[in-house]
């Protein structure tokens, strides 16, 4: 049975924080990762607010081999200086798929960090079988 509880994910820029000039500001675009291991990449960020990118998670319930999966993202226009964003994992290596949502924030140390939500569906075989595939 998976249960459905919200876990708090922190994901650290893995390769340190931008620099900062002004106002201290969040930019998602580059490579993320988590406090289990998990690697995000996200690719530009588009004058509309969409992103597209990769996620290598070090955790899984799967019995297949972890690969890397597709991302595909928002983040909230206009471009604010600690904004939030919702992504979703369309995983390659299970029948599930992931949603995020979160805020970037930057620490008193100029580093950027991602604190996040998220929500992980299953594929249910039938109707009945719905309460456990969340």
């Amino acid at each position: 049975m998976v249960q459905a509880t919200p876990l708090l994910l922190v994901l650290l820029l893995a390769l340190g924080a931008h620099g900062l000039q002004g106002t201290q500001q969040c930019k998602l675009t580059g490579q993320w990762k988590n406090d289990l291991g998990s690697n995000m990449t996200i690719y530009e960020v588009k004058e509309t607010g969409d992103f597209s990118g990769t996620y290598l998670t070090a955790v899984s319930a799967s019995l297949s081999i972890i690969k890397e999966s597709p991302l595909l993202g928002f983040q909230h226009l206009p471009y604010l200086s600690q904004p939030t964003f919702g992504f979703t994992v369309n995983w390659t290596f299970s029948d599930s798929i992931t949603v995020f949502t979160g805020q970037c924030f930057v620490d008193e140390y100029g580093k950027e960090i991602l604190k996040t939500m998220w929500l992980l569906r299953s594929h249910a075989k039938n109707r009945g079988n719905d309460w456990n595939a969340t």
